[in-house]
């Protein structure tokens, strides 16, 4: 049976600073109707009335403003399902408009996607799918330069090769190759260099959800929500498609081409209009014509079609 996006689930890292952890663990505290909970001198929690944790927690890597490191604040959701997309939405509305949210460009979004139903094919499979879209994605997403060469950089040329050349056939051999190990026992901590990447495995093979980086900061709602079902459709279609060939897309209408691809993923309709809009805004080229002569075309044959319908217009006018 064929894995929907929205049965995945899933968890979002939100970055952001202009407000003290404490300060955004009490507005959530608000939302949920709740109390919070100091655990650490760096971190609070909050319940939400299903019982489950949103951490407020430390990020050295957040240029904090206006103060110094309380300032740094990461939103740790916890698991998430696609109904409560809606939710994590309003909480972030909240943190805007009554605690000051602030957003600049050491700030990320990440998203983790539960990873348990990946094997070693379909995650090549993942894999593949995102390195071929790869440099559209981050033309899409405006990605910031300085987060592309530190804390989302694209995936790595040689893993890739390697990966596509032995093609493991089991998830200890694909760690090997992601780790570029050759020990089979092998560990790596929390911060093992690896993470870093647009598409993090580290995290699969950690914890077992694979994690999106790639996301600029925002206190956008809308942005989030498509960011998440952009997110959950490449998971999906990586887990349902049978093969993915490696092989970078090449466009001269990335627009077209791109919005093609969304349509592929299953993001189509009124459901996802939004995410197509924010995910298409920043591409050069036409997203209804694949051909720029096409649409140049349509536009003489309608303008002809004009001119007709005029003169039998002008005709039936001098006849009556």
């Amino acid at each position: 049976m064929a894995v929907d996006l929205r049965e995945l689930a899933f968890g979002v890292e939100i970055e952001f600073t202009g407000m003290t952890r404490k300060r955004a663990a009490e507005i959530c505290a608000a939302y949920f109707g709740t109390e919070v909970r100091q655990e650490t001198q760096q971190k609070f929690s909050v319940s939400d009335e299903r019982g489950r944790n949103w951490r407020f927690v430390y990020d050295s890597s957040i240029r904090a403003v206006p103060g110094g490191q309380e300032y740094q604040v990461e939103l740790v959701s916890p698991i998430c399902r696609y109904e409560d997309i809606e939710r994590i939405q309003e909480l972030v509305r909240k943190l805007r408009n009554e605690g000051h949210m602030k957003i600049n460009r050491s700030c990320g979004l990440h998203i983790h996607v539960d990873g348990a139903q990946f094997d070693a094919r379909t995650l090549r499979n993942l894999v593949n799918l995102v390195a071929n879209k790869e440099d559209m994605i981050y033309r899409a997403l405006n990605v910031e330069a300085g987060r592309e060469m530190r804390y989302c950089k694209k995936t790595d040329p040689q893993f890739l090769r390697e990966l596509n050349e032995k093609k493991p056939k089991d998830l200890q051999t694909f760690r090997q190759i992601w780790y570029q190990d050759s020990r089979q026992n092998m560990t790596h901590g929390h911060y093992d260099s690896s993470r870093y990447r647009c598409l993090n495995l580290h995290s699969f093979f950690e914890k077992g959800t694979v994690e999106y980086r790639v996301f600029n900061g925002t206190s956008h709602a809308g942005r989030i929500k498509a960011a998440i079902q952009f997110v959950l459709a490449i998971t999906a279609q990586a887990l349902n498609q049978k093969y993915v060939q490696l092989g970078k897309t090449q466009s001269d209408n990335e627009k077209y081409t791109f919005r093609t691809w969304l349509l592929r993923l299953g993001l189509i309709g009124d459901e996802f209009k939004t995410a197509r809009n924010f995910l298409l805004k920043n591409l050069e080229g036409n997203s209804a014509w694949r051909d720029p002569a096409q649409e140049a075309a349509q536009r003489e044959r309608l303008r002809q079609a004009a001119v007709t319908e005029a003169d039998l217009h002008s005709v039936e006018m001098r006849m009556e």
